[in-house]
């Protein structure tokens, strides 16, 4: 009997750790809808991933941006336009025979199609390309799209998202620049690492790579840097790194904790892309008091994250999944961000106004929203408890939708 089989791309095992959720709550939630269903990854990171996948189900095949852009894309195009060469380029290529072998194309891909991003828009588009031209429906799990006001932006999301047989937004913004953009093929969600399951056993492997003594008997402030807000910030004139510092060596002069947590990480490599590491590091060692600030400097799994996180009392987001994981753990969350997505996640929690654009940043502003925060932390607990199962249910109603494809 042939097993139901799934591709997935835009997200990863290494690297940022909230494609990690998005991926593993997607193995374990329809793992738990579909029986035997196997899943291929369609991987930037193969080497990375391979690495790391602990999944029987789950094959990772290499699909870099240059393989993925040129040899993915005009295989399918010659598979769509040549049918006798079919057999061979299933037999040959393993992103072949998984894309026609699937049910469905899921793309997991956090933020697309998005104005400001046109860099980041031939990727957009290869990605879902090669499921169009071998026919395999194409599912957006719940992402970030829109505006779409840049004429380039404008012309591929015309082009190509009516293509896609089911967006999942994100939030009520991208839902709505969606529906001002004429798409009928959308279904309003919320993020698919809201369903990020955890086994219990985090704590355990947890305390072979951070010191858990730190957070016992006291309250620990989390912040999660991250690189991509610190290019936006200095690029307009600020100093990122001087700021966070100035921050924690403050919160330290009042005897308060600080656990910097870096939420994308790639071990062994300086580069910064999806990797905060190595501006944490920086961070951390420019800091004053190194008794009173944690630095978790190993690559920890989603679930290890989302354990760790949720044992802070308060937490500052910079990364977007470091948020969804200190939210999905009830802790009181300020996020520093550059986009729609992170307004629209927290407008679910009735909580939008703890999100501070990072124009607005410095070490003044930071610690003054700080401030009003650890005030109204009570405040804000009790609707996080509120909102939290709605969330969670929204995000997993994806799993249904894709579930239906595959039992079609």
């Amino acid at each position: 009997m042939t097993l139901p089989r799934i591709t997935i791309i835009g997200s990863a095992l290494s690297g940022n750790k909230g494609a990690a959720a998005m991926l593993e709550s997607a193995i374990a939630n329809l793992g738990d809808r579909i029986p035997g269903v196997q899943f291929s990854l369609l991987s930037m990171y193969p080497e990375e991933d391979a690495a790391l996948n602990v999944y029987p189900n789950l094959s990772i095949i290499a699909a870099t941006p240059k393989q993925l852009g040129v040899t993915i894309n005009t295989l399918a195009l010659l598979y769509r336009i040549l049918p006798p060469l079919r057999p061979v380029l299933r037999k040959r290529s393993r992103a072949i025979k998984a894309l026609t072998e699937s049910s469905v194309l899921i793309d997991q891909g956090g933020i697309t199609f998005n104005d400001g991003r046109e860099k980041f828009l031939l990727y957009n588009v290869a990605s879902i390309l090669p499921a169009l031209f071998v026919k395999t429906p194409v599912f957006k799990c719940a992402q970030a799209i829109g505006p779409f006001k840049n004429p380039l932006n404008k012309f591929a999301a015309r082009m190509f998202l009516p293509k896609v047989s089911t967006i999942v937004t994100r939030g009520a913004i991208t839902h709505q620049y969606a529906e001002d953009f004429g798409l009928k093929n959308i279904v309003a969600g919320t993020d698919f690492a809201f369903g990020l399951q955890l086994s219990g056993t985090e704590e355990a492997s947890l305390a072979k790579l951070v010191n858990l003594a730190f957070f016992e008997n006291t309250a620990v402030v989390g912040i999660s840097p991250s690189v991509v807000v610190q290019k936006k910030v200095d690029a307009a004139g600020g100093h990122y790194v001087a700021d966070m510092v100035k921050f924690i060596d403050e919160l330290n002069k009042r005897g308060e904790k600080v656990a910097i947590i870096p939420h994308s990480v790639r071990m062994g490599t300086d580069k910064t892309h999806n990797n905060d590491l190595p501006l944490c590091r920086e961070i951390y060692n420019s800091v004053s008091n190194h008794d009173l600030t944690l630095f978790a400097d190993s690559e920890l799994t989603s679930q290890e994250l989302r354990v760790l996180i949720g044992k802070c009392q308060v937490f500052i987001a910079c990364r977007f999944h470091a948020m969804i994981s200190s939210l999905a753990m009830g802790v009181p969350t300020l996020v520093i961000g550059w986009s729609h997505k992170y307004r629209e996640v927290l407008d679910l929690f009735d909580l939008s106004e703890w999100a501070m654009g990072f124009d607005t940043l410095n070490g003044d502003t930071l610690m003054t929203k700080f401030n009003q925060l650890k005030e109204q932390r009570e405040e804000v607990a009790a609707a996080l408890q509120l909102h939290r199962p709605a969330v969670k249910s929204k995000a997993l109603e994806q799993a249904d939708l894709i579930a239906a494809y595959v039992k079609n």
